[in-house]
């Protein structure tokens, strides 16, 4: 039985391509690795093709893609074998829709808010304007919906297996309403009346009995499409028929199909349409992932039969929870998570494992959700990559990047600009449902009725730009102190921004938000409560789109800092400052998963270490972008002039992905980087509003420095700087492996970064993994004899990652529960030594790693030196390297002889 607690979990991207079977074929080396459990991505029924398995369309199925259920027990059955849990990355939030896979999604739109999964979806079904009907908006045609009926790209099909209607748009299934099958039928046998008279005469009896009936029934439409299956030759007349009398080929077609779409429970758009009019909840501004309502009672359980069922079978041990900021009421939902597993689950000592994919702001506290261990560790990777930034380098770094690019906004400004970007493009619909939902909380009691929607709107936006975080917590009037104190903070800093003539709209606005409107009267309780949660669901998209997805590629001071949960503006930390990080991390959730890549963060862990080395060269760093930019001055100018912005990015992203030979498959990795970049940052293109010309420009520029027949100068300049950095980054990354094992927390690895992981961001870090070099290297357990040559290749880092792992497991207990103690250092050792202890009843183990390594190094082009310093140890075994140390100090020379990290058990 695998531990409760793992020990080590190793992240796999399943795909078509890397199913159940192949990560079955893993679980001999992950268990040689040090693994203990393997954490997969999504494995529900998602749609055909997925790259990432975050558009399930059914959440009660295995992924036939990846081998179906045949395929899940041999992974299960060889995971079990080895003693090796299973965490699933689930995703309670959404569901894809569109196309024609989603049962749920095509019974809503069959039905309207009678159909049985109606509930499930978060629809307005009232935010249709201009029409008396309740329906949903589906922003899925490529152009305007007049062209799209007008070329004939809507076509009305029958099933004469189900005896069903429905429209196509391309992939895109539409059912008809059965309610409407009456009319349809009549219209069809009079356009066919001279064919197949029988068959024509049951088709107008069928219809005849729906129009008595008035409107068919959930229940009376099984009967109707099964009796009209059943009818001889009735697909015959119904094709003639949709060919004669709905028809794109004619006005009198195309009319009768408009007149038929619009009496359904739905209305067909351009997918633009989606910026200001979609009524329906999505994750954040992707239209085919609509928003499920867990909360609903029903809901939920549907939503978790197959995961009761894999828990209650021992064949599932954890769960990752994706956008758990996304739900209703995240604290509801963990707390029927864990009846449900505590119902299912027979053996009463087993401890299941959760975590949450949620991102923290700096001192934000944990909140405290029922039967989580914490969340998939942003906050503790970049607490890590803390320890790595040197202070002194900020201050010049800042000065480089704006006298390179002009940039003069600050962090602070230029997310501010970027809120209120998304605020009005990407996030309209959902801001202006909340808007006026708030307007008609207002009018509900004479003190606030004469709030203006627009005055609403001006005042809500203020407050959503100054809202620090991803969302509160707010479910009832009990608000936790740490909640309230970030509301009533925005809430001031919005006034006090504030130039409308009623600054006391703002403290409507807050008694909204924290829900001590609801105990006013004339205010209703239950549209309070609504609009303040629905609000709470709003802002986590809000700052995701506006931070990562827009501000990180725009501020470019030194874009490592520019990571998920990351704030790049933040000054640096000291050494004590780090270990009460780490301390205050170890108390909160000791057993929160430890992350220094996943599959959404911004570049890979060892690029990340590669840009950070720019922070100790800082003087030399602007010397040589001086230089470049000097060398490349009429390249740029071929090129067509791209921005200085995106010039000094782009230097960035290439010392920190730079490799030891320039081929065509790196250079299409740089331009799909910089192309995603480009429109991330909405600055001179956007996904929405893409600027072939601009982006031409840069890709331009990028061939042509990377083209060694015309920028030979230039990549002989830069490769001899990305030497120095690939060098001070690699040592820096097997000191962040260290902390990364052996600090508490759960360490997480996200696959093949056993290897150096030079990876830029999604789909660059998703590429398929070279296994075949994994297990080879696995049957060598020597260390590396060359340590400049291994640590090129990465075999060095490799080897460290399974020697730490074995002293991981080994004493498993300890690192588990063990407490936290910062080794006090002599004062020679300056910065360059982190140095702790892990303790506990089974033993104590120190840990001593080394950091700013170019000072070491001199600056990159030596073996690291002139250690200072030393550290009181009694009676240690060297754990990395076998042996014991009897002397009371051990130098960090004598430490550090062939490695920056040690280990040592303390007797």
């Amino acid at each position: 039985m695998p531990p409760r607690i793992p020990v080590a979990t190793y992240r796999v991207q399943l795909t078509k391509d890397f199913d159940f079977d192949a990560a079955a074929s893993l679980v001999p080396y992950l268990k040689d690795l040090g693994i203990s459990h393997l954490y997969a991505s999504p494995f529900l029924k998602a749609r055909p093709g997925s790259t990432h398995g975050y558009d399930i369309v059914d959440h009660n199925q295995l992924n036939p893609e990846l081998g179906g259920e045949a395929g899940f027990v041999r992974l299960s059955d060889a995971l079990a074998a080895a003693d090796m849990g299973l965490i699933l990355d689930f995703v309670p939030n959404h569901m894809g829709i569109g196309l024609s896979d989603n049962a749920w999604w095509l019974d809503v739109l069959e039905w309207g808010q009678q159909s049985p999964y109606a509930a499930s979806f978060d629809i307005d079904w009232t935010g249709l304007p201009h029409r008396n009907a309740p329906g949903v908006l589906l922003p899925i045609l490529g152009k305007a919906y007049g062209d799209v009926l007008r070329d004939g790209e809507i076509e009305l099909r029958y099933d004469a297996e189900t005896g069903s209607f429905a429209a196509w748009y391309y992939e895109h299934k539409l059912p008809i309403n059965p309610q409407r099958y009456g009319e349809l039928l009549r219209t069809l046998v009079t356009a066919a009346s001279a064919h197949d008279i029988e068959a024509g005469q049951a088709m107008i009896t069928l219809a005849q009995r729906s129009r008595e009936r008035e409107a068919p029934t959930y229940d009376d439409a099984k009967i109707l499409k099964r009796d009209l299956a059943a009818i001889p030759y009735a697909d015959a007349i119904i094709a003639r028929g949709l060919s004669e009398a709905y028809s794109a080929g004619n006005e009198t077609g195309r009319l009768a199909l408009h007149r038929l779409l619009e009496r359904q429970n739905y209305r067909i758009a351009y997918w633009r349409v989606a910026f200001s009019a979609i009524n329906y909840r999505r994750f954040f501004d992707i239209n085919d992932l609509a928003g499920l309502r867990a909360e609903h009672p029903a809901t939920f359980r549907l939503m978790h039969g197959l995961v009761a069922q894999l828990i209650a079978e021992d064949r599932l041990h954890g769960i990752r929870l994706d956008h758990i900021d996304g739900l209703h009421d995240p604290a509801q939902y963990a707390r029927r998570l864990r009846e449900m597993i505590r119902r299912v689950t027979k053996d009463p000592r087993r401890n299941f494992y959760v975590v949450i994919e949620k991102i923290l702001g700096h001192d934000e506290p944990l909140p405290h959700f029922s039967g989580v261990a914490g969340t998939t560790g942003y906050e503790r990777l970049n607490v890590i990559m803390q320890a790595f930034l040197d202070l002194a380098g900020l201050p010049s770094l800042e000065e480089t990047w704006r006298d390179f690019t002009g940039e003069r906004a600050t962090f602070v400004a230029m997310l501010a600009e970027a809120k209120q970007i998304v605020i009005t493009t990407m996030l309209a619909s959902e801001f202006t449902v909340l808007a006026r939902a708030l307007s008609r909380i207002a009018a509900g009691n004479p003190a606030t009725r004469d709030y203006t929607l627009d005055r609403i709107r001006a005042a809500l936006q203020a407050y959503t730009i100054e809202f620090p975080v991803y969302r509160t917590y707010i479910a009832r009037a009990d608000v936790s102190d740490a909640d309230r104190i970030l509301v009533d903070a925005a809430t001031e800093r919005a006034r006090d921004k504030w130039r409308g003539p009623d600054p006391e709209i703002f403290d409507f606005l807050r008694d909204a938000i924290t829900l001590d409107i609801a105990t006013k009267p004339g205010y209703s309780p239950r549209r309070a409560r609504a609009f303040a949660l629905r609000l709470q669901q709003f802002t986590g998209p809000l700052m995701a789109k506006a931070l990562e997805d827009t501000t990180f590629y725009r501020y470019h001071r030194l874009v490592a800092l520019n990571e998920v949960g990351g704030e790049p503006a933040h000054p640096a930390t000291s050494l004590d400052e780090f270990h009460a990080n780490v301390a205050a991390l170890a108390k909160a959730a000791p057993h929160g998963m430890t992350a220094t890549a996943t599959h959404d963060t911004k570049r890979g862990e060892d690029a990340r270490m590669r840009i950070l080395a720019l922070s100790e060269l800082a003087p030399e760093w602007r010397e040589r972008v001086q230089t470049w930019r000097a060398m490349n001055e009429s390249v740029c100018r071929e090129a067509g002039e791209p921005s200085r912005a995106h010039e000094y990015m782009l230097y960035q992203a290439l010392i920190g992905a730079w490799p030891d030979k320039i081929d065509a498959d790196f250079v299409a990795r740089m331009e799909g980087y910089a192309v995603k970049a480009m429109r991330e940052g909405k600055q001179q293109t956007s996904w929405t509003n893409t600027n072939e010309t601009y982006e031409r420009k840069v890709i331009a520029f990028l061939h042509a420095v990377l083209d060694r027949k015309r920028s030979a100068a230039f990549l002989d300049d830069f490769a001899a700087f990305a030497e120095r950095t690939s060098f001070i980054g690699a040592l820096s990354s097997l000191s962040q492996l260290a902390l990364k094992i052996l600090l508490p927390g759960i360490p997480d690895f996200f696959q093949g970064t056993e290897f150096w992981d030079t990876s830029l961001v999604d789909p660059d870090n998703r590429r398929a993994v070279d296994y075949h070099l994994r297990r080879a290297r696995l049957a060598d357990d020597a260390p590396p004899a060359d340590f400049k040559a291994s640590l090129r290749d990465g075999s060095l880092k490799f080897w460290l990652t399974r020697k730490l792992l074995q002293i991981r497991n080994d004493s498993a207990d300890l690192f588990r529960d063990g407490t936290y103690e910062p080794i006090d250092l002599s004062e020679e050792a300056g910065d360059n030594v982190v140095g702790f202890k892990r303790s506990s009843r089974h033993g104590e183990i120190a840990i001593v790693v080394g950091r700013h390594f170019a000072q070491l190094t001199n600056g990159g082009k030596a073996l690291p030196q002139a250690w200072k310093g030393e550290t009181p140890v009694n009676s240690a075994e060297d754990l990395l390297w076998g042996g014991t140390r009897d002397r009371e100090t051990l130098s960090f020379s004598q430490l550090f002889h062939r490695l920056p990290v040690a280990v040592l058990r303390i007797k």
